[in-house]
């Protein structure tokens, strides 16, 4: 067999004895009719979130040609955070947009895909193709959205910074069913319009030039792909917030474990680990910290010492 589908097998047979344990722990007769299915909610949103997050990571290194950058390099976890706080800091915390789900959600998504499609159409309509230095602008523009939150959150009432505070931090209790349908309705439409492009992956990743040289329309299919990498980033982030080292985390790790390039099995592997993770993630959350903690401070804690030593690796690299 295989050795890369073996270690896929493997990552398989871990993410659904995660997911089991999950599911099954401390359930009795008497109170799984109350239990199961706000698991299932939560197994269901970690799946679309991992997803998302893993796939558009995944892509976006395709894309830009490097390993240690992801999706949130954009500013859109920064823009997120901004518009919480920015309808809470002239709205009030019981405004519509706070006390309606879903309004909230389809303004979150609604704002940071205006913003990517904004970026990237005014930044490319020059005929301009350095993709560094639309990261360059994402940069800027997340540090500027994120002092604009900063200042405001200064000025709100301690109640309300209460409610963004809330924001900050990714968390999967309070997951609305209603926005999960939404959000399966999104992903599939988008992997629909993906499917038409990942046979390219595997050619882009040895570069621009050999792409070109190849027969691919490199600009176009990185500007498709730029914007599906916005939709997903924003997707995941206004369901559960922001998980900024989860994608650099599950992509790298996938990419050292399966020792491939063939981009149908590391985007496989990139999923299961991000399931692992977020399942993993909530289960010391839930029994080990007993909710004292949430699971995006674990995962960027992680994370972030990965960061780290993959900077050392590429200093040492060179």
């Amino acid at each position: 067999m295989n050795q890369p589908k073996t270690k896929l097998l493997l990552l398989s047979i871990i993410a659904v004895l995660l997911i089991a344990v999950f599911m099954l722990i401390k359930v009795s007769s008497v109170n799984w009719e109350y239990v199961m299915p706000r698991r299932a909610t939560k197994i269901l949103a970690i799946c679309l979130t991992g997803g998302c997050i893993a796939f558009s990571s995944m892509v976006f290194q395709t894309i830009t040609n490097n390993r240690i950058l992801t999706p949130s390099i954009l500013g859109l976890d920064s823009l997120y955070l901004f518009i919480q706080t920015f309808v809470v800091f002239f709205f009030g915390s019981q405004s519509l947009t706070m006390l309606n789900s879903n309004v909230n959600f389809l303004l979150s998504v609604g704002l940071m895909i205006i913003f990517s499609v904004a970026l990237y159409y005014l930044f490319f309509r020059k005929g301009s193709q350095n993709i560094l230095l639309l990261l360059l602008i994402g940069i800027i523009l997340g540090s500027f959205f994120s002092s604009l939150s900063s200042f405001m959150q200064m000025l709100i009432d301690p109640n309300e910074f209460l409610i963004v505070q809330d924001k900050m931090f990714a968390s999967f209790n309070s997951v609305n069913t209603d926005i999960l349908t939404i959000c399966i309705v999104i992903i599939a439409a988008v992997a629909l319009y993906v499917s038409r492009y990942s046979k390219f992956f595997d050619v882009m990743s040895l570069g621009k030039e050999q792409a070109i040289n190849l027969g691919i329309d490199y600009d176009r299919v990185v500007r498709n792909m730029l914007v599906v990498v916005a939709i997903l980033v924003s997707v995941s982030t206004a369901l559960v917030g922001p998980i900024t080292f989860l994608g650099l985390l599950v992509v790298n790790l996938a990419r050292e474990f399966l020792k491939t390039y063939k981009h149908s099995q590391l985007i496989a592997a990139s999923i299961l680990l991000s399931i692992i993770a977020l399942v993993g993630g909530l289960l010391i959350v839930e029994r080990v910290f007993t909710f004292s903690t949430t699971i995006s401070v674990i995962i960027n804690f992680v994370g972030g010492v990965y960061f780290i030593y993959l900077l050392l690796k590429e200093r040492r690299a060179w």
